[in-house]
């Protein structure tokens, strides 16, 4: 079996098959964030935040029927820190005696359950939270796209920008067409996407660069193959090991992370895909050349008169 080093696969060849495959999954994503919309959390909607403390670990499961069964509605329950710590998402007004319905409700299973604390999460504070998160995300493409023109060229800027918008876009959709629970952990995820998805992209395109430049040929979508695929082991290496971790976090990381790590195993999958397919291939309609790279003719005339 060839390593991955020696193969040579025909990315651009196919790329109109993951132009179709990022076309449905960016027209189902965006049709579900339209339609469903998305399940913001307590931290964007406003409601009641109820911290319990048990004798021994409970069954959150249990909890989450429990209080369902009693009409409180949207119900979230996960460990808080240590497993005996439970913390309960009401979308409901507050009532100050609210933590102590909780209480009674729990002991009333022969647990022994103690009231840590029963507090209010405005609706005000979670539009602030929407609203400045949503500038953050925005702030931070338009840093990425500045810092690949200036380190590129504004083509490479382009297509970074559009590979990035692609992954963010599929992420958030997944999370409105399954309903999950979209909270600041998991925005916190999305930012941390676009880190991750633009430092493959860069491996990609610092290899793209500098094959154009040495290339003997002009074929842009053969000089994109060797680039790929001399940065291919790396890139999948990189990927499979951040995923072993999240695979990790997922499964024993409780339920305070498992969106955070949903969301950041289904960017860093379909990062590493438009890093090898959507970014490289961008190029190619957007028509860079080996003349987009070179220095201004005025700076060559300059080097060529400082030559004795």
């Amino acid at each position: 079996m060839k390593p991955l080093s020696d193969l040579r696969i025909d990315f651009m060849g196919r790329r109109k098959i993951a132009f179709v495959v990022s076309a449905v999954l960016l027209i189902v994503s965006i049709g579900a964030i339209i339609i469903q919309q998305l399940n913001l959390g307590l931290d964007f909607t406003g409601g009641t935040l109820v911290e319990v403390r048990y004798g021994a670990a409970p069954s959150l499961d249990a909890i989450r029927v429990l209080l369902e069964e009693n009409e409180f509605r949207d119900v979230s329950v996960q460990t808080f820190g240590a497993s005996t710590e439970v913390l309960i998402r009401l979308q409901q007004a507050f009532d100050p005696d609210v933590g102590a319905e909780v209480v009674s409700l729990l002991r009333a299973e022969g647990d022994s359950v103690d009231l840590v604390r029963a507090e209010f999460v405005g609706a005000q504070v979670g539009e602030q939270l929407r609203d400045q998160s949503g500038l953050g995300l925005l702030v931070a493409l338009g840093v990425v796209m500045l810092y690949v023109a200036f380190r590129f060229q504004y083509k490479f800027a382009i297509g970074a920008l559009l590979a990035l918008m692609h992954d963010v876009i599929i992420v958030v959709g997944v999370f409105a067409l399954f309903q999950l629970d979209f909270n600041l952990t998991v925005l916190a995820a999305i930012l941390a996407v676009i880190g991750y998805s633009l430092n493959d992209t860069i491996v990609v395109y610092d290899r793209v660069r500098e094959s154009i430049r040495t290339s003997r040929i002009d074929d842009m979508p053969q000089i994109f193959n060797e680039a790929i695929n001399a940065t291919l082991s790396r890139t999948l290496a990189t990927s499979g090991t951040t995923i072993l971790v999240l695979l990790a976090l997922l499964l024993l990381g409780g339920d305070m992370i498992k969106n955070f790590a949903i969301a950041l195993l289904l960017g860093v999958v379909v990062g590493t895909f438009s890093s090898i397919y959507t970014a490289a291939a961008l190029l190619l309609p957007l028509k860079l050349s080996r003349e987009d790279l070179l220095p201004a003719k005025k700076e060559l005339d300059e080097e060529e008169e400082e030559l004795p």
